[in-house]
């Protein structure tokens, strides 16, 4: 019987590879990204603790390498031992230490590996610490020397690459909106309902999370049945669509850049009225607030969250809502990088409020909710996916509490870890975008009812 070859491991064999070239390379990106202004601010620290009360890691598995200013030492040691008088000199008694191979392994274990970019830590710091921004730089300078772990490379390059994260060919894509407007059709009883492609000139451009057209294209059904009720001029586009952007998580801005300027280059092709954003935190944080950023331009079309677009329509009465044919228990799931670090806080909660007959918040919420454990990368990290697993038990516990039936979370990063939450803690719950639940109570124009 022949014994099966152990599975290589690419980031195992990387992190065995690293020459000292990798080494000076992590350095000077680091250098470049981190500057005398951060690690000033770093060194502020008071050592108080709070930090580690605002992780969901640490408060699932209070393991001291879970602590946010563990993570963020970890990045201010080299900077001191490296490019810090002092650091050079006095190193360890100022808690300098080396970039070497070791420190490398530890990098990417603790800041690719214990950490979901949810920014909580950082709102939470009594001194005002940038942590997660910290951590995303060091994630960039390990993304010069190709030490992102490669499942979560392979998704950004899959964009890079092919346009989108989940590598759908055009046709295929084309495919799918000829069949949503096939529904839309048939849900509305009229033959002229249209799901729009590369219309020029339309007041919208919307882009969308690429799991809906694999996944979820109901949730496409779902927004093109908006559109349609608050009679928009609305297009999509046959090339850039795809409103994620792993880059922000791989902290490679070069690539992030890239991403989201597709999407801009749609905008300004098609000449859009607005770009409107899909539900997904890290796309809309990505693509309104980073990318200028990364671009250093500002975007040709004013860009915008679907949320703000829907809580128009309803309050200018573009559309009209019947709650009671959303009967069951409702709660919301705060994405971090759209709430968080994003300000889109209260439009969800008046949509919901307009839509559905229970409506219950979880504790706490808005700014201070709890990660669910999906961002940073996590969920294609299946390396990490036990880590991720456990963290979300914070998010599993406060749903229970709210003894709802549908979870709702705009975001489907945020979707797919409470699905997997859901199985794992066996909640016993329904989980759905706004745009969904807000479709299940549209009143569609008379001449549509059938």
């Amino acid at each position: 019987m022949t014994t099966p070859t152990p599975k290589t491991d690419a980031l195992e064999e990387r992190l065995n590879s690293l020459t000292d070239d990798d080494l000076s390379n992590i350095l000077a990106e680091l250098r470049r990204r981190f500057g005398a202004a951060e690690a000033s601010a770093a060194q502020t620290c008071i050592r108080c603790g709070l930090c580690g009360q605002a992780c969901h890691y640490f408060l699932t598995d209070p393991n001291l390498k879970n602590l946010p200013v563990y993570k963020l030492n970890l990045v201010l040691a080299v900077y001191k031992a490296h490019f810090l008088g002092e650091g050079k000199v006095l190193g360890s008694w100022i808690g300098a230490r080396k970039l070497d191979r070791e420190m490398v392994r530890e990098w990417v274990d603790s800041l690719f590996g214990r950490c979901s970019g949810c920014g909580r830590c950082t709102v939470n710091c009594t001194s005002g610490i940038n942590i997660g921004g910290i951590i995303r730089a060091a994630r960039g300078a390990l993304a010069s020397a190709g030490l992102v772990p490669p499942e979560l490379q392979s998704t950004v390059m899959l964009a890079v690459e092919q346009g989108n994260n989940m590598g759908i060919p055009r046709l295929d894509w084309l495919d799918t909106l000829e069949w949503i407007q096939e529904e839309l059709r048939n849900e509305t009883g009229d033959p002229d309902a249209r799901v729009p492609v590369d219309v020029p000139g339309a007041n919208i451009l919307y882009s969308v999370n690429p799991r809906e057209p694999k996944f979820f294209p109901l949730s496409l059904l779902a927004a093109a049945k908006m559109f349609y009720a608050a009679g928009e001029s609305w297009t999509f586009s046959s090339d850039y669509y795809d409103v994620t952007n792993y880059g922000l998580y791989s902290g490679d801005n070069a690539h992030a850049g890239l991403l989201s300027d597709r999407l801009y280059q749609a905008a300004d092709r098609l000449k859009a009225g607005t770009l409107i954003l899909g539900e997904c935190g890290h796309g809309f944080n990505s693509n309104r607030w980073e990318a200028p950023e990364w671009l250093r331009k500002t975007p040709p079309v004013p860009v915008e969250s679907v949320l703000e677009l829907a809580e128009r329509y309803v309050r200018n009465g573009r559309i009209t809502l019947d709650p009671s044919r959303n009967a069951k228990r409702v709660t919301l799931h705060d994405p971090c990088n759209l709430v968080r670090l994003g300000g889109i806080v209260e439009a969800q909660r008046f949509l919901l409020k307009s839509a559905v007959s229970d409506f219950v918040e979880m504790t706490p919420n808005r700014q201070k909710n709890y990660c669910c454990g999906g961002g940073g990368g996590q969920l294609s990290m299946t390396r990490y996916a036990r880590r991720r697993l456990d963290a979300g038990r914070l998010k599993a516990d406060q749903i229970k509490e709210t003894g709802a039936k549908i979870v709702v979370a705009p975001c489907h990063n945020c979707i797919d870890q409470l699905m997997d939450l859901n199985r794992e803690y066996k909640l016993g719950v329904e989980v759905k975008t706004v745009v969904e639940v807000l479709a299940e109570a549209i009143v569609l124009p008379k001449k549509a009812e059938a």
